[in-house]
C-alpha cells in the first residue's frame, strides 16, 4: 500500500484553516490546503475586514459634527463610495497576498480549487485528481443564509454582495438582529443612507446582556435607524426606483435595497461528507469532540462549520490547538467559556463572560454594578450619547462572571478585561486598581455601589 500524498489536507483557505496548515508545517508535516475562492476566508474577504473598513468610514461623519463644538470650522464635506471601494479592495488583495504568501512561506502545497472528501483518508479536487492524505481538516466555515421560498428572494443581497455595491443607495432596509445586521444598519446610517431595520422578534442581539440590547436600539433609534420590530418580509417586488416590501402583518415598506442578515450557517454542502461518515447536526454542523475530531477518525474541524462559537478568533485557536494536538503531541483543547466579543456598531458594544440572565440561570447569587454616564468628549461636542458599564459579580465568591460595555472603544476596554476574567478576578481586585484618569475605562474600577433594579 502506497503511502499518503500528505500528512494533512485542509479543506478551505479561511483564518481557522491557514492556521492549522502553518502550525502543521512547522512541525514537519508535508500539507496541502485548498482554497475555491480566495485565501483568508470570510472575515479578510468580506467579513470582518472589510466590515471595520466601512465603520471607520461611517464614523467620521460624527467626527466631523463634533469638532465644532471643539473650536474646528469645516468646510464643504463630501463622501465618495467609489473611493472606499478602491481603497478596500486594494487592502483586501494585500492581506490575501500575506496569508498565501504566509502558507507558502512554511512549505505548504496551495491549490486554488475546489475539495471534497472521497472516502475515508482522501480528498477529490475540481480536475478529478484523487489526493490522499494521513488527516484531513474541514475549515470551510460558514454562508450566509438567505430568503429561500419568498417571492422575489433574487433581489435581496447578502452580506456576500453588499461589499460589491456599485453605488451606494438613498434608502436600505436590513433584515435581522444579529451582528452583521446592526453592523450594516450602523454603517448605512453613518453614510447617510436613509436606513430602516427590521426584526422578526422584539429585541436586536439576542443572547447578549438585556442592558446592551436596551441601550444599543435606544442610541439606533437616536441616530435616525428607523427600528421595525417583530416584523417578517413576506415578499420582494421591483417598482419605479426601488423595490416594494411586503411584511407579513399587511404593512409595506419601499426602499432601493434590501440587504438579509438573518444569520449564516455551516457551509458543509457538497463536502461529500456522507462519502467518509462523517456526522453532522440539525443545522449541518459538523459534529466534533473536544480535540475537533469527527465522528470518522483522521477526520477533524475547525471554525464556523463546527457552530461552536462563530467567531474568527475562535477558528484561529481551534485551528491551532488542531495542529498541536495532531503534529506537534501536545494534545490542546480550547475553551470556549471566556470568549470576548464586540459589534462594530455605532455606539459599539461588547462583552465578556456571563450576562446577568445567564448568571442567574447558571445558579449564581449575584451582584451587579451599573453605571451610565456621558463620556467627556461628549459634553464639548454636545452629543447627548451615553456611555454604559457593567459587571456581573458573583456575591459568593466575589469573582467577576461578566463585563459589558456599550459606547466608545468598547471593544478595546474588554479586550483588556477579558484578561481578567481570564485570571479569575474578583470585584475587590477591580476596586484595588488604581484608576486612569481621565478615561471611560476607568469607571470598571471606581464603580462601588451595588445597583439594586427598581
Amino acid at each position: 500500500m502506497s503511502a499518503p500524498d500528505f500528512d494533512l489536507f485542509v479543506i478551505g483557505g479561511g483564518s481557522g484553516g491557514v492556521r492549522a496548515a502553518r502550525i502543521a508545517a512547522g512541525y514537519g508535516a508535508k500539507v496541502a490546503i485548498a482554497e475555491c475562492d480566495r485565501f483568508g476566508g470570510t472575515c479578510v474577504i468580506r467579513g470582518c475586514v472589510p466590515k471595520k473598513l466601512f465603520v471607520y468610514a461611517s464614523r467620521f461623519s460624527d467626527e466631523f459634527e463634533d469638532a465644532r463644538g471643539f473650536g474646528w470650522t469645516t468646510g464643504e464635506v463630501r463622501f465618495d463610495w467609489a473611493t472606499l471601494l478602491a481603497n478596500k479592495d486594494r487592502e483586501i488583495a494585500r492581506l490575501e497576498q500575506i496569508y498565501e504568501g504566509n502558507l507558502k512561506a512554511k512549505g505548504v502545497t496551495t491549490l486554488a480549487t475546489r475539495a471534497r472528501l472521497d472516502g475515508p483518508g482522501a480528498v477529490r479536487i475540481a480536475d478529478g485528481r484523487r489526493i490522499t492524505a494521513r488527516t484531513i481538516l474541514i475549515a470551510t466555515g460558514g454562508r450566509a443564509s438567505r430568503y429561500g421560498d419568498i417571492p422575489g428572494a433574487a433581489n435581496i443581497v447578502t452580506s456576500n454582495e453588499i461589499f460589491e455595491l456599485k453605488e451606494l443607495p438613498k434608502r436600505i432596509v436590513v433584515c435581522g438582529g444579529g451582528y452583521i445586521a446592526v453592523e450594516f444598519a450602523s454603517i448605512f446610517a453613518g453614510l447617510g443612507v436613509d436606513t430602516t431595520l427590521m426584526h422578526r422578534r422584539d429585541k436586536v442581539l439576542r443572547g447578549f446582556d438585556e442592558d446592551l440590547r436596551d441601550g444599543l436600539m435606544e442610541a439606533l433609534a437616536a441616530r435616525g435607524i428607523r427600528l421595525v420590530m417583530n416584523e417578517a418580509l413576506v415578499g420582494v417586488a421591483e417598482c419605479p426606483g426601488g423595490f416594494n416590501l411586503a411584511l407579513h402583518t399587511g404593512e409595506t415598506l419601499e426602499t432601493d435595497l434590501v440587504l438579509s442578515a438573518i444569520g449564516r450557517e455551516p457551509a458543509t454542502f457538497d463536502l461529500g461528507l456522507e462519502t467518509a461518515g462523517v456526522k453532522t447536526g440539525a443545522r449541518g454542523e459538523i459534529i466534533v469532540d473536544s480535540f475537533s475530531e469527527t465522528t470518522v477518525s483522521g477526520v477533524y474541524a475547525v471554525g464556523d462549520v463546527t457552530d461552536r462559537v462563530n467567531l474568527t478568533p475562535v477558528a484561529i485557536r481551534e485551528g491551532h490547538a488542531f495542529a498541536d494536538t495532531v503534529f506537534g503531541n501536545k494534545p490542546t483543547q480550547v475553551d470556549h467559556s471566556l470568549v470576548a466579543t464586540a459589534v462594530f456598531t455605532t455606539p459599539e458594544l461588547a462583552t465578556v463572560g456571563l450576562s446577568e440572565a445567564a448568571a442567574r440561570e447558571a445558579g449564581y447569587e449575584i451582584d451587579l454594578y451599573k453605571s451610565r454616564f456621558r463620556p467627556l468628549k461628549n459634553t464639548v461636542s454636545g452629543r447627548n450619547e451615553r456611555m454604559l458599564m457593567k459587571l456581573v459579580v458573583d456575591r459568593a465568591t466575589d469573582r467577576v462572571l461578566g463585563c459589558h460595555v456599550l459606547g466608545p472603544d468598547a471593544a478595546e476596554i474588554v479586550q483588556t478585561a477579558a484578561i481578567a476574567l481570564q485570571l479569575a478576578a474578583r470585584k475587590a481586585d477591580f476596586d484595588a486598581t488604581v484608576a486612569l484618569h481621565p478615561s471611560v475605562a476607568e469607571e470598571l474600577v471606581t464603580m462601588r455601589e451595588k445597583w439594586v433594579p427598581a
